[in-house]
């Protein structure tokens, strides 16, 4: 039975190991139970495994995972090294499952992929199919760059840019490229004219200068493409000293600070000739200063241009035809401008639309046989424009029907023509006469800022540029003669500025492309050549040094504007002492901030070789004008002042103690009074002595019912002298409580402005005074007294002031019974009870008396209706009188007299400013010399005295 089951094992594991050769037994892995053949969990045995492991670490991380099925696996092997070495191990975990650790860490350096194959091996033996293992050990960054060199040197020439100064270079020892390849090198050392490129090429950014610095030494480091930093390197670049003739010293840059004054530009400058073979016969050294983009070519006048032709004592009686816009110019308003830019004028014309319709009353037309015509240019010519087409300065035309142009100041072709057609009652008409000047001038189309004055004293013409005379000669100006105009009926010209008036198409044609500014006309007389030398001279320039300091040999030159300075001699030495001597200087209190540049050309012969001078780079820098400070201008005093109705009737001081302040260096240019509302002619107004504008010629005064306006350059003394000479008078002053003025200062235009000081004039009004009230005498019937008891409240007029006592409400009390009655009706009185008997004759004789002081009470009341307007309807009202009182008042009457007599002195002391209580159509002036009498006779018939009977009760 033993041998029968070992023969039964034998022949089994005969059949097994010869299954694959001979026998077609191939039983399921069911048959065999739990000791089934394992079989690799993949589904394609030639895909196999992959893994990835890194440096650092022993686990390998295997796709799909390592699993075997089929039967109880009991361990995993390595059947085929493929490479000779395979560093690994298989842990069999539960269930069929394995992973794959490395034996020790492995060095992706050394080694990066491994290639095996696995087969499973069952707990009966039975082992599967092999399976294989693919295996890339991942690189970890643990190699930083090195250079491959400790250190680099090189050597360059001086005052050179190169494409490539040296190139340095760095390896890292990692395996693979993220980690193993130099991605970026950099320059440590800050402030150095050097970059580098990711190849490690470095080129100088800017010429090295050996005086400067003879080594660069620079700290570099690379990177990879991890980003870990390398050890730096040390590269040390040498310059060489090249000598080429050139100036040393020049600064980069100079500040220059308002009211400094002159700033050398070139303290440090000397010029290296290096040595060369030259023996010096000739050094011309030339500065120039850039001013162009400033105002009108440079800083000028702190002021505009009115206050600057004031300042240069230019005629007063010219006439601006480009004045800032405002109420009375409002020909301008329409032009694009520059408002103020550093109290400059400036207006821009676009050739296309652009101009100014000078109003007929600001100008004659008509001009005569002498007159100035100045104006600033900025002419902006098209590119490649018609040498036909006219540009307009100034231009007087045919104002319908025709388009005849009498006469002009225009621009073609960069020339400047002065047309002046001559009127048919001029002279013969059959004679031909001088009518165009056309003058050739290369500053016409520059682009640039330039002072025009043509100055016509007929017939003949002359003409400044830029303050100095252009001297004629046989081609320049060319002169061309024409016929008179002939008459024309009815046509009157029309003057523009920028263009000229199309009469025919009634618009404007010809138009001027550019900046205009301080155009004015001078009829009658020609302005001095000095006044125009002024008015383009500049407030900002180059300082030129001592003449003392020229030695025999060398020249100084400059020119007009102090732009341009020239030394010109054999004298290296003497030479560089000059311009270090040259500095930039500004008088304007408040320059223009900005930057101005500067530039210094050199030119050098030397002996045998005059025809090729040395090559000197020309050397550039700028000057920075730095913003001044902001000035403070104050203006104040009192704020409240009160006056009597005389005061401002005869003129009250608007700012008696006014203060304006502004530094010891300022210069104002306008100060301006406003009040609000507006002044009512009729009977307000302001005023200035003449005598004290005459004083003061620099400043002139604008009067308005709105205010006043002082303008002009002058110090602040000067104007707070005129300030206080300000007169506010007003004829009606019981009209209003107080009126409000408003001061304010400027200078450079309105660029800095004072602030608002307000002053009120306060109109004291007279107060109510009551009536004196006589002792009743001891023979006056207890039944009757008359009462005139102060008003419980005043009245006010229209214009809130108070109504004077003629007008206050007067009671009488008879009994428990009030009658009341006006200032301007029969005074009102109380009756006590009729006398009987033999009184009766008596009351008739009253009576009769009565009735004729009725008449003539009423004639002085209907004049006294006349005047006021408060009038009280008292025709119903009936008095009856004592006629004992009437009696009694003949007895006192001589008392009384003298008491009435002082009453009217004192109101017609008093009335002259109550006047303006009643008619408006009343003048004060008139009343103060007229309306005394009735005054008089006011009171008197105001008077309780003078109460009659009313004879119709008798």
């Amino acid at each position: 039975m033993l041998l029968g089951s070992l023969f039964s094992a034998g022949l089994i594991l005969l059949v097994v190991g010869n299954s694959r050769a001979s026998l077609p037994f191939n039983p399921s892995p069911s048959s065999y139970g739990n000791h089934g053949v394992p079989r690799l969990d993949l589904e394609n045995l030639d895909s196999g495994y992959h893994g990835l492991v890194k440096e650092n670490e022993t686990l390998v991380e295997v796709t799909p995972q390592i699993r075997a099925t089929g039967g109880k696996v009991c361990s995993f092997r390595i059947a085929n090294k493929h490479h000779g070495e395979a560093p690994f191990e298989i842990v069999l975990k539960d269930n069929g499952v394995a992973e794959l650790r490395t034996l020790r860490v492995l060095n992706c350096e050394k080694r990066r992929n491994y290639k095996f194959d696995i087969a499973a091996i069952g707990c009966s033996g039975a082992q599967s199919e092999n399976a294989t293992v693919h295996i890339t050990v991942v690189d970890v960054n643990e190699y930083a760059p090195q250079f491959l060199q400790p250190a680099y040197v090189s050597a360059v020439d001086e005052g050179r840019l190169y494409e490539e100064v040296v190139r340095i270079e760095a390896s890292d020892r990692d395996c693979t490229p993220k980690f193993g390849d130099v991605c970026k090198y950099e320059i440590l050392t800050a402030d150095q004219p050097f970059v580098i490129d990711n190849e490690g090429a470095i080129r100088n950014t800017e010429p090295l200068d050996y005086e400067r610095s003879h080594n660069h030494i620079l700290s570099v480091v690379a990177y990879d493409c991890g980003m870990k930093q390398s050890a730096p390197a040390m590269v040390t670049i040498k310059v060489n000293r090249v000598c080429s003739p050139g100036w040393r010293g020049i600064p980069e840059r100079v500040d220059y600070a308002a009211g400094a004054g002159p700033q050398p530009l070139l303290p440090s400058a000397r010029l290296e000739l290096c040595d060369a073979p030259c023996v010096l016969r000739n050094l011309r050294a030339t500065l120039t200063l850039a001013t162009d983009h400033i105002g009108k070519g440079c800083d000028r006048d702190t002021y505009g241009v009115r206050s600057q032709r004031k300042l240069c004592g230019a005629a007063r009686d010219s006439v601006d035809l480009l004045p800032t816009p405002g109420p009375s110019t409002p020909w301008t308003s329409s032009l694009s401008r520059d408002e103020g830019r550093e109290a400059d004028e400036i207006f821009e014309f676009d050739g296309a639309s652009s101009a100014a319709i000078v109003p007929n009353e600001v100008l004659d037309h008509a001009l005569a046989q002498k007159f100035s015509v100045g104006v600033w240019v900025k002419h902006r010519p098209r590119p490649r424009q018609d040498p036909h087409v006219k540009e307009h300065i100034l231009c007087a035309a045919d104002d319908h029907k025709m388009n005849r142009h009498h006469y002009a100041l225009f621009v073609r072709n960069c020339r400047l023509i002065l047309l002046l057609r001559r009127d048919f009652s001029e002279g013969d008409p059959n004679i031909f006469r001088p009518a165009e000047w056309r003058w050739k001038l290369d500053q016409v189309c520059d682009d640039r800022w330039h002072h025009y004055a043509v100055q016509v004293d007929f017939p003949r013409v002359s003409l400044f540029v830029d303050g100095v005379e252009r001297h004629s000669d046989e081609k320049n100006p060319e002169v061309i003669d024409d016929w008179p105009l002939h008459p024309a009926k009815g046509i009157n010209t029309t003057l523009v500025v920028g263009a000229c008036w199309q009469g025919s198409d009634n618009r404007t044609k010809h138009h001027f492309r550019g900046y205009l500014a301080g155009l004015s006309v001078l009829v009658g007389k020609n302005e001095r050549p000095e006044v125009l030398s002024c008015l383009r001279r500049c407030q900002e320039g180059l300082h030129v040094p001592p003449m003392d300091l020229l030695q025999p040999g060398t020249q100084l030159l400059a020119n007009s504007d102090l732009t341009d300075v020239s030394i010109d001699g054999d004298n290296r030495t003497n030479i560089e002492t000059l311009l270090r001597r040259i500095g930039y200087s500004n008088s304007r209190r408040f320059p223009t901030p900005g930057r101005r540049n500067f530039r210094l050309d050199t030119t050098i012969l030397c002996e045998g070789s005059e025809a090729k001078p040395l090559a000197v780079p020309s050397v550039q820098s700028y000057v920075t004008v730095l913003p001044p400070p902001r000035p403070g201008i104050t203006v104040n005093g009192t704020g409240y002042v009160a006056r009597e109705y005389a005061d401002f009737r005869l003129g009250v001081r608007v700012f008696p103690d006014a203060r304006v302040t502004a530094g010891s260096a300022a210069r104002l240019d306008a100060c301006a009074v406003s009040v609000y509302p507006s002044l009512n002619p009729d009977h307000e107004s302001l005023g200035l002595p003449g005598d004290a504008l005459r004083r003061l010629n620099s400043i002139t005064a604008r009067v308005d019912r709105d205010g006043v306006v002082l303008s002009g350059a002058d110090t602040p003394y000067d104007y707070q002298q005129l300030i206080r000479f300000i007169t506010y008078t007003n004829r009606k002053p019981a009209y209003y409580l107080d009126r409000v003025f408003k001061l304010t200062c400027s200078e450079l235009s309105g660029r800095f402005a004072s602030n608002e000081y307000i002053q009120t004039l306060a109109v004291i009004h007279p107060k109510e005074k009551s009536t004196p009230i006589p002792p009743p005498t001891p023979g006056d019937p207890p039944m009757a007294r008359i009462l005139e008891p102060a008003p419980g409240h005043a009245q006010l007029s229209p214009h809130h002031a108070e109504i004077p006592e003629e007008y206050a409400t007067t009671t009488l009390r008879e009994g428990g019974r009030t009658i009341s009655g006006a200032g301007g009706s029969h005074a009102v009185t109380i009756v006590a009870a009729a006398c009987v008997g033999f009184l009766l004759l008596m009351a008739v004789v009253g009576a009769a008396r009565v009735r004729g002081a009725a008449k003539r009470r009423r004639s002085a009341g209907d004049e006294l209706a006349a005047e006021t307007e408060m009038a009280w309807d008292d025709s119903a009202l009936a008095i009856t009188v004592n006629p004992m009182d009437r009696l009694a008042d003949h007895r006192n009457s001589s008392r009384h007299a003298a008491q009435r007599d002082e009453d009217a002195e004192e109101s017609g002391s008093s009335d002259s400013d109550d006047a303006s209580y009643r008619d408006e159509d009343l003048d004060s002036s008139d009343c103060e010399n007229e309306c005394e009498p009735s005054n008089s006779q006011r009171h008197r018939h105001n008077s309780p005295h003078d109460l009659e009977w009313d004879h119709r009760d008798v």
